[in-house]
């Protein structure tokens, strides 16, 4: 069960930490009073986001039975 939390929250992780670096690119303008449009900070703080939430998925991924 908490490889299942962990692995949802990666995933949740992940997506925010794209569209975080696509607003922050200025490729996504949603919603248009975000704070964070067009700030490349927030792209940059997008890309850790994502690298983390893949981190998270790739730890609980599923293994098969080793030979």
């Amino acid at each position: 069960m908490p490889k299942l939390l962990i692995r949802i929250f990666g995933v949740a992780l992940f997506l925010s930490g794209m569209l975080w670096t696509l607003q922050g690119l200025g490729l996504v303008m949603w919603p248009a009073e975000s704070f964070m449009l067009g700030e490349k900070e927030w792209a940059t703080y997008g890309v850790i986001a994502a690298g983390a939430g893949l981190l998270l998925i790739w730890l609980t991924r599923n293994r098969g039975p080793r030979n």
